[in-house]
C-alpha cells in the first residue's frame, strides 16, 4: 500500500489533483558502498536521499543513468544518491563501472537491506526520502531528467 500512495502522490505532483499520501518514516536501513563507506538511516538524516535500484543489464537504467549522475553534480552535498545494484556480483558491477562510470554512491544489494525494505523487483526503481527520512516518493520505471527533477521538488530541491 505505501507504494500505491507514493505513486498517487507522484502523479499529484504533475498536477493530476490527487491527494498526497500520509507521511511515513522509512524503516531503519544500513549498508556499505562499493568503496567501503558505511551508511545508515541515522547517518544520512539531515539530507534528502534518492535511492535508485538498478541492474547492469537494465536498458532503462542505462538510459536514466546520465540524469541520475547529473543530479549528483547539480546538488552536490545537498542530496545523497545511493545507486543500489540489485542481485549482481561485485565482479559484474565493477566490470560495468569500468566501462560506464557512475557518480553517487554505488551499493551492492548484498551489503544493504534497502532492496528488502522497499521491495526492489523492477528496474529502475526510485525511492526518495526527505531530510528527516520520511518517504516522499516510491516509483518504478524510468522517469528521466524531467521526472527526477519533479521528484526532487517534493524535498524542496
Amino acid at each position: 500500500m505505501p507504494r500505491r500512495r507514493a505513486f498517487l502522490a507522484f502523479l499529484g505532483s504533475f498536477g493530476a489533483g490527487l491527494q498526497a499520501f500520509p507521511v511515513e518514516e522509512a524503516p531503519d536501513f544500513r549498508g556499505t558502498t562499493i568503496k567501503g563507506q558505511k551508511f545508515s538511516k541515522a547517518s544520512l538524516k539531515g539530507t534528502p536521499v534518492l535511492i535508485q535500484f538498478w541492474a547492469t543489464w537494465c536498458g532503462v537504467c542505462r538510459r536514466d543513468q546520465p540524469a541520475v549522475d547529473a543530479l549528483v553534480e547539480e546538488y552536490g552535498d545537498r542530496l545523497t544518491v545511493l545507486a543500489v545494484s540489485v542481485n549482481e556480483s561485485e565482479r559484474i558491477v565493477r566490470k560495468y563501472l569500468a566501462n560506464s562510470p557512475r557518480k553517487g554512491q554505488i551499493v551492492l544489494s548484498e551489503t544493504t537491506n534497502l532492496p528488502a525494505i522497499f521491495g526492489a523487483r523492477a528496474f529502475p526503481h526510485y525511492v526518495l526520502l526527505d531530510a528527516a527520512s520520511r518517504l516522499k516518493a516510491d516509483v518504478e520505471g524510468g522517469i528521466g531528467d524531467a521526472g527526477l527533477h519533479q521528484l526532487l521538488k517534493r524535498v524542496n530541491l
